[in-house]
């Protein structure tokens, strides 16, 4: 069994256990030099499905300490999402969700065998993937869900601002649209005309409308901001 690991958005973590997340991201190349296409676990999520079968949690990868359940599993176009239930009767789940509440740990990481590979460059891309578990670990490896996790922090951090009538600098909200992916003319566009215009409005009649059209705006690019 080969493993690969993600970033866990502890976020999502609740009190009771339950938390959501991606126990892979598809596309993009990973640290072993390797990519999840999308789809890869179609076929192994219906085979689990049919058999009766679960894909099992464990924590650190380890098969005598399990200390939770999938309550739900399904690829969607980021990758594969998950829904899961730590057991809070279990000693090493609690200690992993307070680890996890205090960002102690951040990580998922997929038990899998390989099923159909095919090389692109120096590149692997791996096409169906047989899954068997999905651990909590200490150390996701895939920069660009750990990097997500980032880009969704600095989002509530600019709707906070905003909330609290402290906006971010011009430049500093062009560097967020950029990192979102808004192509770069755009992102100027946006934050040197509509940005600035909504933060140096005197008119709280105006800015309100201003800033309206701005999240809209902002919202056709970043549709979870």
């Amino acid at each position: 069994m080969k493993t690969k690991d993600f970033a866990l958005e502890v976020k999502d973590l609740s009190d009771e256990g339950t938390f959501t997340g991606y126990g892979s991201v598809s596309g993009n190349v990973d640290s072993y030099g390797e990519r999840v296409m999308p789809g890869a676990f179609a076929a192994s999520l219906a085979k689990h499905s049919r058999e009766g079968t679960q894909v099992l949690m464990f924590w650190q990868h380890n098969p005598s300490e399990p200390i939770g359940v999938w309550e739900d599993l399904a690829e969607d176009k980021k990758g594969l999402w998950g829904k899961g239930r730590l057991l809070m009767d279990i000693q090493r789940a609690r200690e992993v969700h307070t680890l996890a509440k205090n960002k102690a740990i951040g990580g998922l990481s997929i038990g899998y065998r390989e099923i159909k590979v095919t090389p692109d460059g120096n590149v692997r891309n791996l096409d169906e993937l047989d899954l068997m578990e999905i651990s909590l670990v200490s150390f996701p490896a895939n920069r660009r869900a750990r990097i997500e996790a980032v880009k969704s922090e600095r989002m509530e951090e600019f709707a906070r601002r905003l909330r609290d009538g402290d906006p971010m600098p011009i430049k500093e909200f062009e560097d967020l649209l950029r990192d979102a992916g808004v192509p770069k003319a755009m992102a100027v566009q946006i934050a040197s005309v509509g940005y600035a215009k909504a933060i140096r409005s005197e008119s709280e009649g105006v800015k309100a409308n201003v800033m309206a059209d701005l999240r809209s705006a902002v919202s056709a690019f970043l549709p979870n901001a």
